[in-house]
C-alpha cells in the first residue's frame, strides 16, 4: 500500500533524536517511536530516522528498571531535525546543566524540540518553552507553572506550537507523532498507522489528561470529592443540591463554599458541566440520538439541552454530531472525575484567568 503519491519520492527522511534522561518512561518513548517505524514500514520509504541518545553515550534506566543502551553520545549525534526529551519519574532531579546547555545549543542550530512524559520540564528549565504552549504529565502541572510561570501550561494531552512539541506520558505521545505523521504525509496514512496498533481513536489537541481530583485536591477534602463522586453517579437523574448536602452531612451553605473555594464555581454549574462533557463524549462516540443523549444526561429538554450545549461547546449538539460522523472511529470512555481540572495552584488560576477562560475551559475535549 502507497500513501500521499503526489509526494517527491526523495524527499529527505525526516531525523529525530530521543534525548532520554535517567529514570525516563518506557511506554512514552515507545509510542513516539512506534509510529515512526509503522510509516515507514507501510509507506514502502523511509520517511523518518531515529536514534536515542544520552549525553555521555552511556546506558540509561528507565523507571521501570529496563536499562536502554543509546545509540549516541549528544555531542557526537548524526544530524537532527528534532530532538525530543523523554523524562519520567524525579525529573527536576534528572535534567542537569550539561543536559540545559546542549539542548539551548540545539535551539540556537534551529532544530524542533519536544518533549515527551515530563521531559517538557527539561526544556522549561533550559528557558526554551517561555511564551510556548505546552503539555506536561498531570503529575508534574503545578510544580511546572511555579517553577515557570512564563510558559503557557495546558492539560491537553499534546501541544504543538510553532517548532514545540510536547506531550503529556503514556500513550499520549503517540497522538501527538500520529498528527505530525498525518500533517507531513497524510491522515490516510496515519488511520492506517493506527489501524494496525489496533488503536481505536486517534485523539487530537483538544482533547485532555484525566487529571484525578484527589490529586488537585489531596486528601484534606473528603466531603467535596464525595459529593463529586455522587455527581458523577447521578448524571441521569441528578440529585437535588439540598439532598447532595443532607447525604455528605454538610448544609447546603457549606456545599456551595466548598466549591467556589476549590472549583472556583458553583455547585449547580460543575454539574451541568459534567452532565454536558458526557453529552459531548455520546454524540461523538455513540449512534443515540440527540432527544436520547439529551434525556439520559439529565435534560428535561431537547431545546434547554441545546442551549446549554451551544453556551458550552459553541457548536450545537447537531453539528458536533455531524464533525464526529466525518472523523474516526473512537472508543467509548467515562466521565472522569477529574475533569473538573481543579486548579488549586494560585498561579494556575492567574494563567487561566490570564488566557480569558474558566477554570473549566480545559475541558472542552
Amino acid at each position: 500500500m502507497s500513501f500521499n503519491q503526489n509526494q517527491p519520492q526523495n524527499r529527505v527522511p525526516q531525523s529525530i533524536g530521543f534525548l532520554l534522561l535517567d529514570n525516563f518512561t518506557l511506554i512514552s518513548l515507545a509510542s513516539a517511536v512506534e509510529p515512526l517505524r509503522m510509516a515507514n514500514q507501510l509507506s514502502g520509504r523511509e520517511l523518518y530516522r531515529w536514534c536515542t541518545l544520552s549525553l555521555d553515550g552511556r546506558p540509561i534506566r528507565a523507571s521501570d528498571g529496563l536499562q536502554i543502551t543509546p545509540d549516541s553520545a549528544a555531542n557526537a549525534a548524526p544530524a537532527m531535525d528534532m530532538v525530543i526529551v523523554c523524562g519520567g519519574v524525579g525529573i527536576q532531579r534528572s535534567v542537569t546543566r550539561d543536559h540545559i546547555s546542549w539542548l539551548q545549543l540545539q535551539a540556537r542550530q534551529g532544530r524542533k524540540l519536544g518533549a515527551v512524559c515530563t521531559g517538557s520540564w527539561g526544556l522549561a528549565r533550559a528557558g526554551l518553552l517561555d511564551g510556548y504552549d505546552c503539555s506536561v504529565h498531570w503529575e508534574t502541572l503545578a510544580s511546572m507553572q511555579e517553577a515557570f510561570p512564563r510558559v503557557l501550561l495546558s492539560t491537553r494531552l499534546f501541544s504543538i506550537d510553532r517548532n514545540r512539541f510536547t506531550s503529556s506520558g503514556g500513550t499520549a505521545p503517540m497522538d501527538m507523532m500520529l498528527h505530525l505523521i498525518g500533517r507531513e504525509h497524510g491522515r490516510e496514512l496515519c488511520a492506517a498507522i493506527s489501524e494496525m496498533f489496533i488503536y481505536e481513536r486517534i485523539r487530537n489537541e483538544q482533547d485532555h489528561q484525566r487529571v484525578p481530583l484527589k490529586h488537585m485536591l489531596g486528601t484534606n477534602q473528603p466531603k467535596l470529592q464525595e459529593i463529586v463522586a455522587l455527581m458523577e453517579a447521578n448524571l441521569e437523574e441528578p440529585i437535588d443540591l439540598d439532598e447532595l448536602a443532607v447525604y455528605v452531612d454538610v448544609s447546603r451553605r457549606q456545599l456551595e463554599r466548598l466549591f467556589q473555594k476549590y472549583l472556583h464555581c458553583s455547585p449547580s454549574r460543575y454539574y451541568l458541566k459534567l452532565r454536558l462533557i458526557r453529552a459531548r463524549q455520546l454524540l461523538k462516540q455513540t449512534t443515540l440520538s440527540i432527544i436520547e443523549v439529551a434525556s439520559v444526561c439529565g435534560f428535561v429538554s431537547t431545546p434547554h439541552f441545546s442551549k446549554c450545549y451551544r453556551e458550552y461547546f459553541g457548536i450545537p449538539p447537531r453539528d458536533e454530531r455531524q464533525g464526529a460522523s466525518m472523523g474516526q472511529p473512537v472508543m467509548l470512555v467515562p466521565v472522569p472525575p477529574e475533569l473538573s481540572l481543579v486548579q488549586t495552584s494560585s498561579a494556575l488560576a492567574a494563567l487561566n484567568q490570564a488566557q480569558g477562560e474558566s477554570t473549566f475551559a480545559s475541558v472542552r475535549l
